[in-house]
């Protein structure tokens, strides 16, 4: 029997992680699948661990690895995918806000041909009105300048296993963009949509500045559209400095008196606001670029429930699967039926 995964990225979701599971599995219960559910503890202080540990007791089928501290959810997501054995993988939220009852669809899909199912967001209804604009806005953003299509793209997709060998160990950037990658790779894609739930328990842990770092790694990452804008910069600083030379050579060949105090600050501040934010911009590539080469790992892992772990803490190099993925061969950690650390 085919194999299912369920990646559950989570971080201080102690209060809620049990009711998230129970409804995860309950929505699974019709399907002619093995299920595994692999959550993934990223630096949480709240016992979430302790809470997902306790639930592998009641079913081995739910495991979950730890991070060694917070690294973020695009690092948790790329855990969880190299944790997972399945045929298929579906990665989504800890806060029910990703309809479970829409997996049997994606799986639908996936069975017809699709490798990625996308499930798009159609109706925020309980999301508030800052929340729906700071979205549009990043989706604007991405599609401009990182030429991604962002339009109700979320985390909420079902990968194949080979799509997950590639996302896993071919692709080895550091600073990642879940959603872009998967639509990168290619192979045959299809969206469903669905409406955002309420959330299960707690609050959001997504703030804006997360929000402004996931969009600059996702232009970064996908696009050299900020850096021709620099040389857009640099093209109007010289139309303004040829504007107001000419404007005082004009003045001194009509005998005019040429005071140009204030068209001279005036330009100064234009053109350190236009070199600033290009020496900005210009050092956000540099800056990833010095984040990749010292080749530190995305992540490592503290302690697993339900794994047995891999030798020593996570590297992305090492012990990576042959391309394509064999089905349910597992590239970090294999199960076992204690709970181990």
């Amino acid at each position: 029997m085919q194999l299912l995964s369920i990646v559950i990225p989570a971080k201080n979701e102690a209060a809620g992680i049990g009711g998230t599971v129970r409804t995860v599995l309950a929505a699974l219960e019709g399907l002619d699948l093995d299920v595994e559910l692999i959550v993934v503890d990223d630096g949480s202080t709240d016992g979430t661990f302790d809470a997902v540990a306790a639930l592998h007791r009641e079913d081995p089928r739910v495991r979950c690895v730890a991070l060694s501290r917070n690294f973020g959810k695009e690092a948790a997501l790329l855990a969880g995918l190299r944790a997972a054995s399945g045929h298929a993988v579906v990665t989504m939220d800890a806060d029910l806000q990703h309809p479970p009852a829409l997996i049997p669809t994606m799986v639908a899909r996936w069975r017809a041909g699709a490798k990625v199912v996308h499930a798009v967001k159609e109706e925020r209804p309980d999301e508030s009105f800052s929340t729906r604009l700071r979205a549009r806005l990043f989706n604007y953003l991405l599609e401009k300048l990182g030429d991604i299509e962002a339009e109700g793209c979320s985390d909420f997709k079902l990968l194949d296993a080979e799509v997950v060998a590639v996302l896993g160990s071919r692709m080895l950037e550091r600073r990642r963009f879940y959603r872009g990658l998967a639509t990168w790779v290619g192979f045959p894609q299809v969206q469903v949509g669905f409406t955002v739930g309420k959330r299960g328990a707690g609050e959001s842990k997504f703030s804006l500045r997360m929000l402004v770092s996931l969009a600059a790694t996702a232009i970064i990452s996908f696009s050299a559209t900020p850096l021709r804008i620099v040389t857009i910069f640099g093209a109007l600083t010289l139309l303004l400095g040829l504007g107001v030379g000419g404007e005082a050579l004009w003045s001194w060949f009509q005998g005019e008196a040429v005071s140009g105090y204030a068209t001279i600050i005036i330009t100064l501040l234009i053109v350190g606001s236009f070199i600033m934010i290009s020496l900005g911009v210009i050092g956000e590539y540099i800056g990833r670029i010095y984040e990749e080469i010292k080749d530190r790992p995305s992540y490592l892992v503290k302690a697993v429930s339900g794994f047995q772990a891999a030798s020593g803490p996570e590297g992305p190099r090492a012990r990576t699967p042959a391309f394509p993925a064999t089905p349910a061969a597992g590239p970090r950690l294999q199960p076992q039926d204690e709970t181990g650390k």
